[in-house]
């Protein structure tokens, strides 16, 4: 541990007084002071004997000790595949490239983690203070990108846009403009994140969309997303009204199915199954069909006052399932039901 403890803390002289008192040393002794950027730590031991594997390698590259690094590798330290993956996982572009250039391995996963990281720093504040200094997360997610985009560009894999990057604008404007490919799941992720300002900025330059778009934001409740899709023309489905049903957002709903969206059966369905009576009501009002289902999933999960509308309103039933299924307050109103209608 004394060792262990010096050469993580950069104290060469401790190191070596240790040493040659004959403290033991191991891998870990390298591994720290490559982790910690002390190079002279990390000479001394490994000219004096210390053993080293490919960890010291990576300890190195995870936190951009970009000489240590380079002295490791140059003094025949092994490395491996990890090596490439931590130093994109982290940001450390220079450790990257130089890992890449000199003949470590990579692979795809080494893209999808600078992708990943690009996404993760997105979800930080504007700006953060990292041992008391200032750091916007633009800058971080710079870091992080400018590693996606070299692995990418260098045969590494594929990279896509982290899907919205969280409602940054500006991280996603940078990552744009730096060439990241994007589809279909950043306008549906901004849509469902209720984040209208990446959605128009990513519509209006080109991203596709499609109906996960509209399904996301009535999932969600964001009707100023639904409105801005409808009015330019994304495509919608059954989904969009269910979606809206399935939660309760009446709003979502009325938008939808005034403005043109489709609807079926799933539409009263999701309302019956999550109690919603009042978008239950909505639909059957204005023409959305029903079936037995909305009866029993009424039935099953308790909500009397949706299985009551529906049967009052001609919404067909199996007696046999509802008794079968219902809830204790559902099978004494059925049983209720049917015994006045047969007298």
């Amino acid at each position: 541990m004394t060792c262990h403890n010096a050469a993580e803390n950069g104290h060469l002289e401790c190191l070596k007084y240790a040493h040659e008192n004959g403290c033991p040393w191991d891998k870990i002794t390298c591994q720290l002071a490559a982790k910690n950027g002390h190079l002279e730590c990390l000479k001394y031991a490994h000219e004096n004997g210390c053993p080293w594997d490919q960890r010291t390698c990576r300890k190195a590259a995870e936190n951009g000790h970009l000489e240590c690094l380079k002295y490791a590798h140059e003094n025949w330290c092994t490395w491996n595949i990890n090596t490439c993956h931590v130093a994109a996982q982290n940001g450390h572009l220079e450790s990257l490239k130089y890992a890449h250039e000199s003949g470590c391995p990579w692979d795809g996963i080494t893209c999808q983690l600078a992708a990943e990281v690009s996404w993760n720093v997105s979800n930080m504040p504007m700006k953060i203070v990292v041992h008391g200094i200032a750091i916007h997360a633009a800058m971080l997610l710079r870091m992080a990108f400018g590693c996606a985009k070299y692995a990418h560009d260098n045969v590494c894999g594929s990279m896509n846009m982290p899907p919205c990057l969280n409602g940054h604008l500006e991280c996603l404007k940078y990552a744009h403009e730096e060439g990241c490919p994007w589809d279909e799941r950043t306008c549906s992720s901004a849509a469902g994140h209720g984040h209208l300002e990446i959605l128009k900025y990513a519509h209006k330059n080109g991203c596709p969309w499609d109906k996960t778009t509209s399904s996301g934001a009535a999932y969600h409740g964001h009707l100023d997303i639904l409105i801005y899709a409808s009015e330019n023309s994304c495509p919608w489905d059954e989904g969009t009204c269910s979606n809206a049903a399935k939660k309760g957002h009446l709003d979502c709903l009325k938008h939808a199915h005034e403005h043109g969206c489709g609807w079926d059966a799933s539409t009263c369905v999701e309302a019956a199954v999550y109690g919603h009576l009042v978008c239950l009501k909505y639909a059957h009002e204005n023409g959305c069909p029903w079936d037995e289902d909305v009866s029993f999933f009424a039935a099953q999960k308790g909500h009397l006052e949706c299985l009551k509308y529906a049967h009052e309103n001609g919404c067909p039933w199996e007696v046999d399932a509802l008794l079968e299924d219902g809830t204790s307050e559902v099978k004494a109103w059925v049983q209720h039901t049917i015994s006045q209608q047969n007298e």
